[in-house]
């Protein structure tokens, strides 16, 4: 042990918008919202240890870009007088959320609601044990073709008064897309994220966060009928849907039975957690550069092609992006991506901006052989989809086509090369080496 007490304070706030907003998740033609379903919000744990604070965040959104993620870390870290890679910010990345990228006045308001909730966790500091668990939940399925896998691991980081021994807060880590909420809702929603949240505050009286896995390729489980129509063809459903001012009462059933799924195997557990004193607690980041093609005109065409036919997407800005880049002879972009990590004794919380595919965090975790380290994505941003080799080759919505319409916000024209899932789990797995195990 090393003679440290680590303490924890904790701070949320309210940031559903009262009016009708601009919401992002789903390719419709219209996205304004026109009520609200359940509130999101911005939570704040510290941590402090050794006299170093650790900062996680976690935001109901779909997620900043990397620009507006690392904006709020310097001003949260000119706060707390700590630098970026101390202060992790995890989305949920509901599909239900206002599209903070357009609202711009809205991005301010979480700033100023999330600055609010860092003081109101720094002001009621005090000391605590931690201890990690897990169990296997089943709230996902892989959503490409005949891929069966899935982190079915539910992480639990659980926090108790250092006297008391009474749980101050659950850190719970899942992974499904929040996207129960489908193409036909146009209420704010928080999705599951928001119903579990409710049922495990009210049953434990504790707080409660939830940060998202490796979900790039998990979709829900428990879903509308009519959810695969409504995700590949958005845009058509959104031109003839009628009843926009009711929310989808099939979806709500089905958020309320995936929290439920959690919430049993959590009640399974929990007590049987038992918290201990942190003898390790530590937030750092590294910085791995990776590439992506540009794709020649002529493969374009072939893009643009099936991408109209199987998913209904236009990709006319998008063509015209690689035109100016075949036109200045650029055939690669590259991409710095931040991995950051934050271990607790044996745990750890690991994550990257892409939408990585659930098998990247099964490797990692079989590689350094320690099942409670569990890299997630949607982290300090919300960039592209980050294929494994195997599915890279498939192509299809996560590896292609998803770029004709976002690729304003990831910097790049394409996925990253296939080979990229492979030097994303070595390296962290490199990591582990460097600290001795952990």
């Amino acid at each position: 042990m090393g003679g440290f007490q680590m303490k924890t304070g904790y701070g949320e706030r309210d940031i559903t918008p009262d009016y009708p907003i601009t919401m992002v998740g789903f390719y419709r033609a219209d996205n304004l919202s026109k009520g609200i379903l359940d509130r999101l919000y911005t939570q704040c744990a510290l941590f402090s240890f050794d006299n170093e604070y650790s900062c996680i965040i976690t935001i109901d959104s779909i997620g900043f870009t990397i620009e507006d993620s690392n904006y709020l870390r310097d001003t949260i870290g000119k706060v707390l007088k700590i630098t970026r890679d101390k202060i992790m910010i995890c989305f949920s990345h509901t599909h239900s959320a206002p599209n903070n990228g357009i609202e711009r006045s809205y991005f301010d308001f979480i700033c100023c609601k999330t600055l609010e909730a860092v003081n109101e966790a720094a002001a009621n500091m005090n000391g605590v044990k931690a201890a990690w668990g897990s169990f296997e939940t089943n709230i996902g399925e892989n959503r490409r073709s005949e891929n069966k896998s899935l982190d079915k691991r539910a992480g639990i980081l659980k926090i108790s008064d250092f006297k008391s021994g009474d749980i101050k807060l659950i850190l719970l880590r899942v992974t499904a897309h929040a996207n129960i909420l489908s193409s036909d809702n146009y209420f704010i929603s928080a999705d599951y994220f928001g119903a579990i949240r409710k049922f495990l505050k009210e049953k434990y009286n504790c707080n409660i966060m939830i940060t998202q896995g490796a979900s790039g390729n998990v979709r829900p489980l428990y879903r509308q009928k009519n959810s695969d129509f409504l995700e590949i063809h958005s845009y058509e459903a959104s031109l003839i849907q009628t009843d926009k001012n009711t929310p989808p009462a099939e979806a709500i059933e089905m958020i309320n039975k995936t929290a439920y799924e959690l919430y049993d195997g959590i009640d399974k557990i929990i007590h049987s957690i038992v918290p201990e004193e942190v003898y390790r607690m530590k937030m750092f980041s590294e910085i791995k550069r990776f590439y992506s093609d540009v794709p020649s005109l002529e493969k374009v065409n072939e893009i643009l092609i099936e991408a109209k036919e199987k998913a209904g997407i236009d990709g006319s800005s998008w063509l015209e992006e690689v035109k100016k880049l075949n036109n200045s002879k650029i055939t690669e972009q590259h991409t710095d991506i931040e991995i950051q990590y934050f271990i607790l004794n044996n745990g750890c919380l690991c994550g990257i901006s892409e939408e990585i595919m659930c098998e990247l965090a099964l490797d990692v975790a079989e590689k350094t052989k320690n099942n409670q380290i569990y890299l997630g994505g949607y982290t300090n941003g919300c960039s592209g989809y980050f294929p494994t080799y195997e599915e890279f080759l498939k192509g299809g919505y996560e590896v292609v086509w998803s770029y004709l319409i976002y690729y304003i916000y990831h910097g790049r024209v394409s996925s990253l090369r296939k080979e990229s899932g492979g030097i994303l789990v070595d390296t962290i797995v490199s990591q582990f080496k460097n600290l001795h195990k952990i």
